[in-house]
Parts: C-alpha cells; structure tokens; sequence
C-alpha cells in the first residue's frame, strides 16, 4: 500500500495528521486541550474502524501521537500567521508523496485529511458542539495546500477478447 514511497516519505505522511491538528486547532490563536484529546481519541479510533486500507497508517500513528503532538507544538511559532504558514508549507510537501501512491490510497488519504481537520475544528467551543467551528478554522479545514485527488475507478470490460 505504501510500497511506492521511501521510508521518510511515509514519515512526513504519518507527521500529516499532526500537522492537520495543531494547524486547526491553533487557527484562531489558541491550541486548546478538547481538540488535542480529540484529535489522539480519532487517531485510535481510526486505527481500529476505518477504511481498511488505512487502519495500519493510523495504528502508526497512534502510537505516538501525543507525544509527536506536543512536540510539533512546541517546535511551531506562537505566531499564529507564522505558524499556519509554516504547516501549510509541510503539509503542501505530501503533495509529491500522494502523487507516488496508488490512487485509491491516495485519494483515501486525502479523504480522511479533510475529515480529520473537520472533526478537529469541532472538538471544542459552542453550545452543545454546534456552531463550534470558528472563521479562522473555516478558512483553514478544506486544507486547500494538499491536491485533491480524483478517484480513478477502474471499469470492468465484459469483452472476453
């Protein structure tokens, strides 16, 4: 599934999610905790019950997350302009590497990129969680660095020649 691409390419892939999270999170200014424990619940969660061919990516994932979380927090500016423009550099940079992969696990990634970053952008604020996505994330969570990949479906050919 990952055959085509270099161990630190599957590396920057796996930083993605972290990347994705402190970007949406750190959007309006402030990393707040409710997104950072939901962001480390989602990458169990989808590690056990998602796309088949992901479960792996993100079982890899889990397994450092919080730990790789707080460090990518700690290494990106307080700045939140400078920060955004910096992940959005990083994040930018898996364009090439999804571009090697096969085109369904391609298209999956990005697929699950997107709903990672929505679902991180929810985790705290409004009433009752409605409402909860601010401007700042709004401008943000359709992660508009990575290239959207379109699913190639393969047809069938029912010429038996």
């Amino acid at each position: 599934m990952f055959n085509n691409i270099t161990e630190q390419e599957y590396n920057q892939l796996k930083e993605a999610i972290s990347s994705i999270t402190v970007l949406i999170a750190g959007a309006d200014g402030n990393i707040d905790m409710d997104e950072i424990e939901w962001a480390n619940k989602l990458t169990k969660i989808r590690s056990y019950s998602y796309a088949e061919e992901l479960k792996p990516y993100y079982a890899d994932i889990g397994k450092n997350f919080e730990v790789d979380l707080m460090a990518l927090i700690g290494a990106v500016s307080k700045d939140t302009d400078e920060r955004t423009q910096t992940l959005s550099t990083k994040l930018s940079a898996l364009n090439p590497i999804l571009a090697k992969l096969d085109n369904s696990v391609a298209y999956q990634l990005v697929e699950s990129f997107l709903s990672f970053a929505e679902h991180v952008a929810k985790a705290s604020g409004g009433f009752l969680r409605f409402a909860t996505i601010s401007s700042a994330e709004k401008s943000l969570i359709d992660l508009e660095m990575i290239d959207r990949i379109e699913l190639i479906l393969e047809e069938e050919n029912d010429d038996p020649i």
